[in-house]
């Protein structure tokens, strides 16, 4: 019999809300946090508007110690991190030092802290240039440092992989699970809102040079012309079912019952997208049909091609209209490893609440295959999830979550 893993605790920082609840609420109310650029002046830029995480202060909840060592990405994380232990109810000092994990995922390091210390060396000369600088830009340093906090020592990791490295870094936390880890902390927090983060996104061409905050990000729209970048995402305590009854932990929001991924064939090779092929895996993983799923969380890139070959996705495995399909991303933007997670928590809540959050703006549908939430929250008996999720570079995952009983 395969180890059972489930979800015992969630951490939120995103655009629209920070902490969980907050984050909930505001995604069902339909509250975005995409607006106009603030931790630098995007002027000059063809992309000026991001969903930034309003209202965090890291300085409230880290010590003076670790600010300097760490990118806002990564303060990001630790605390998305505690937060998610807090709910889970585990104190880490009570458990066995190599029976918890973390694997992370990461889409492009600490861009900021790596800006400001380039800046050093240019302007000011090599031994302005900090020692942290050795790590804090690193794709795993989220991972060491919420292990280094926490007395972690079991399997960790990083996983990246863009947009569904957060998908990704999950599926590697099961494996950990059915390898007899008892708790595995895993997800995504992303942030490269600075001008360097910039410019290395816009190498991709996909970014929207929108300026109002509601049309910029329009996907599965007639209107659609490239996504708003975001930060922050989730983190979410893993742990095997067994292990979790064992310390009477609070009730599991669901399980992480299968898990698919595939790489796009090079371009022009005439080749399909592979995105239907790890939505397959992922199913024929949790062993169950497509019937069985009650709602899509699409990756909803916002590009007229891109969402194009997802609409075929879906209905190549579903039927046309055969599932609900929602992108509450539209909120946020796209958090790039972040933002896979943070749909799979919207997912989980989906299933606890019996609700489909809105996928908003969207409103001059471009594919009538799609049986897309638009604007208001939908009541449903959301049992089983789909969550989906492509990077730039042909990368695909997909992941099933289903209540527990």
């Amino acid at each position: 019999m395969r180890t059972t893993a489930v979800v015992t605790g969630i951490g939120v920082l995103a655009p629209n809300g920070v902490g969980l609840d907050e984050f909930w609420a505001a995604t069902l109310k339909g509250v975005s946090g995409i607006a106009r650029m603030t931790r630098f002046d995007p002027a000059g830029y063809p992309c000026t508007l991001a969903g930034e995480v309003d209202g965090f202060d890291a300085a409230e909840h880290l010590s003076s110690r670790l600010l300097p060592q760490t990118d806002h990405m990564t303060r990001m994380a630790l605390v998305a991190s505690d937060e998610a232990l807090r709910d889970a109810a585990i104190s880490p000092a009570d458990l066995d030092e190599y029976s918890m994990g973390v694997v992370t995922a990461s889409a492009s390091g600490g861009f900021e802290f790596g800006q400001r210390e380039l800046e050093n060396l240019w302007s000011k000369g090599s031994k302005h240039v900090s020692a942290y600088q050795s790590f804090a830009w690193f794709y795993a340093v989220n991972t060491g440092q919420i292990s280094i906090r926490h007395g972690m020592r079991g399997p960790s990791g990083v996983l990246v992989g863009e947009q569904a490295g957060g998908l990704d870094a999950l599926a590697q936390a099961r494996r950990h699970l059915r390898r007899g880890t008892d708790v595995v902390v895993s997800g995504g927090v992303d942030s490269s809102l600075c001008p360097w983060g910039l410019v290395a996104q816009l190498s991709s061409g996909r970014l929207s040079t929108g300026t109002a905050p509601d049309t910029a990000y329009l996907p599965f729209d007639e209107r659609a012309a490239g996504y708003v970048p975001g930060e922050g995402g989730a983190i979410l305590i893993m742990e095997r079912a067994d292990a979790a009854a064992r310390r009477g932990g609070p009730t599991p929001y669901g399980v992480i019952a299968g898990w698919g991924a595939s790489m796009d064939p090079a371009p022009d090779s005439g080749r399909p997208a592979g995105l239907r092929r790890a939505i397959v895996a992922a199913l024929a993983d949790a062993e169950i049909s497509p019937a069985a799923v009650d709602v899509v969380f699409a990756d909803a890139a916002g590009e007229p091609d891109l969402d194009r070959a997802e609409a075929d996705a879906l209905s190549a495995v579903f039927g046309p209209g055969g599932v609900a399909v929602t992108a509450p991303k539209t909120m946020t933007g796209r958090l790039y490893s972040g933002g896979a997670p943070l749909d799979t928590a919207a997912a989980l809540l989906s299933i606890r609440d019996g609700v489909v959050p809105p996928t908003v703006n969207t409103t001059r549908l471009a594919d009538d295959r799609l049986d897309l939430v638009i604007d208001t929250p939908r009541t449903a008996a959301v049992r089983t999830a789909l969550v989906v999720a492509r990077g730039y570079g042909g990368f695909n995952s997909a992941l099933v979550v289903r209540a527990t009983a």
